[in-house]
């Protein structure tokens, strides 16, 4: 592949940012600078560490911003879990999805690249 906007796993994790920015808006405002800013930097963090580390040289340099990009992702999931408890009114159905659908597709990516070590 030429570029990193070629793979699905960013692809969907950029649709998976979108999704965060709309769900979050739902948020109390007193939550601005708490779980939105929080949960909006991990969402974020995950398409850009995939993009980081597609770029750098190297398959163990790719594998490690993988994982942190993995990271990002159980961060995140860690948030709409604490999110779900505290806003019973906001539908997290369709975010979560997406979310597990990109950890998914990183835990293979991760180990198929750690094979070809």
């Amino acid at each position: 592949m030429e570029s990193y906007k070629q793979l699905k796993v960013w692809q969907r994790s950029i649709e998976l940012v979108k999704e965060i920015y709309i769900i979050t808006k739902e948020f109390p405002r007193e939550e601005l600078y708490g779980l939105v800013s929080q949960m909006r930097r991990a969402a974020v963090s995950i398409p850009s560490n995939i993009a980081e580390g597609y770029k750098r040289q190297g398959l163990g340099e790719y594998i490690r911003f993988l994982n942190i990009a993995d990271a990002s992702a159980a961060e995140l999931e860690t948030q709409i879990i604490i999110s779900k408890d505290l806003y019973k009114n906001i539908d997290f159905i369709k975010t979560a999805s997406l979310l597990e659908e990109v950890q998914k597709m990183l835990v293979v990516i991760i180990r198929k690249l750690n094979a070809k070590r």
